[in-house]
């Protein structure tokens, strides 16, 4: 009885957590059934995760879906493209379901490894996908990055030749925080597709004001977007990202896997429906990760630490004035942070977690 009780309660987390009014307490540290003791559990800013975890109903969502995972999720895919197709307003055969945009990632770059030549990134962004291109022989062209750490997007359309088959753009940019307004993009992208395709990371466009590029794939073949429910969403672990294309170049990406819409879990694709429909809890994301950012660059200007504003869920910024060993003193205080990602500069970026991890942070670098 007491077994079937602690079920019912699990199950009913997400139906309860939907009228919770401390939004810091919904938040979960990562190891949290290991370390009981929440004032010296790790902390876990490294990788641009959502705090909060998954909101209130795409928790009660998975937990619901459970009985549904002896089946294969194919109406349940049809029926979350169906959502994300009217949240971007583009029409169902312009979604592809992916495990999170890395999958999406890697379809492209199947896709594009087709004809062998060169695909073309900033320096600095996210870049762990691009090692399989290579190996696929496909020469990376690297962009520098403009003094205040944004795309230079006038070099890359010049860094374009006949061989280039693939411009990579993160909007907003990882790990700097930096954004480019669709203007610009717009502009930038009716020259670059004339010649290739032009892939654009919007991971975490949620962060900010930006409107998507989605409506433009409508008109240009050439152009790809890939969105995830990762980040603002809180479903890292659950996998679940897409591209959002013109309609015959969905149709080209699928051809180069195996099966349609198969990669993404029942649970995850229940979850996914679940969070288009939570926007209070989208909304309380947004807010806290504005209010926590800002108290966390203010402090770190206080340290005489130099900040690129950000519009994202991180910070990047420089620990040239840091007179004490940074990745020490965050090993001390038991808290997961990232590398050095410019040695010119000693350029890191820290993940915005909880006002009280980012106090945390704060004293453990003091």
């Amino acid at each position: 009885m007491n077994n079937r009780r602690n079920w019912l309660k699990q199950i009913s987390l997400g139906t309860v957590a939907l009228g919770f009014y401390n939004f810091e307490a919904f938040a979960k540290p990562t190891e949290e059934y290991i370390f009981p003791d929440l004032d010296n559990s790790p902390i876990t800013l490294r990788s641009n995760e959502n705090p909060y975890g998954p909101s209130p109903l795409a928790r009660a969502a998975m937990a619901k879906s459970v009985n549904s995972s002896n089946r294969y999720g194919w109406d349940l895919s049809s029926k979350l493209i169906t959502s994300i197709a009217q949240k971007n307003t583009v029409s169902d055969n312009n979604i592809l379901l992916g495990a999170g945009s890395t999958e999406i990632l890697d379809l492209v770059l199947q896709y594009t490894a087709l004809k062998k030549g060169n695909f073309i990134l900033a320096e600095t962004t996210f870049d762990y996908w691009t090692a399989p291109y290579e190996k696929l022989g496909l020469k990376k062209i690297t962009v520098p990055l403009t003094k205040d750490k944004k795309h230079d997007l006038t070099a890359m359309l010049k860094a374009i030749d006949s061989d280039t088959k693939m411009i990579y753009i993160c909007n907003p940019n990882n790990p700097t925080g930096t954004v480019c307004s669709r203007e610009e993009l717009v502009t930038f992208i009716k020259e670059a597709t004339k010649k290739a395709i032009v892939f654009v990371d919007e991971a975490y466009i949620d962060f900010t004001k930006e409107q998507s590029l989605s409506d433009l794939v409508i008109e240009n073949k050439n152009l790809i977007i890939t969105r995830t429910f990762s980040k603002m969403y809180g479903l890292a672990g659950a996998r679940v990202g897409y591209a959002i294309a013109h309609s015959a170049t969905i149709e080209e990406l699928d051809v180069v896997r195996s099966s349609q819409n198969m990669s993404v879990s029942v649970m995850s694709t229940a979850a996914a429906i679940a969070s288009l429909n939570d926007e209070k809890f989208i909304q309380q994301v947004y807010a806290s990760n504005q209010e926590v950012k800002k108290y966390t660059i203010d402090q770190l200007t206080i340290l005489n630490l130099t900040c690129i504003p950000s519009y994202s869920n991180f910070v990047y910024f420089s620990l040239d004035n840091y007179k004490k060993d940074y990745f020490k003193q965050l090993e001390n205080h038991n808290i997961q942070g990232t590398k050095i990602y410019e040695e010119n500069g000693k350029w890191t970026r820290i993940t915005i977690g909880t006002m009280k991890e980012m106090q945390r942070f704060i004293a453990a670098i003091k």
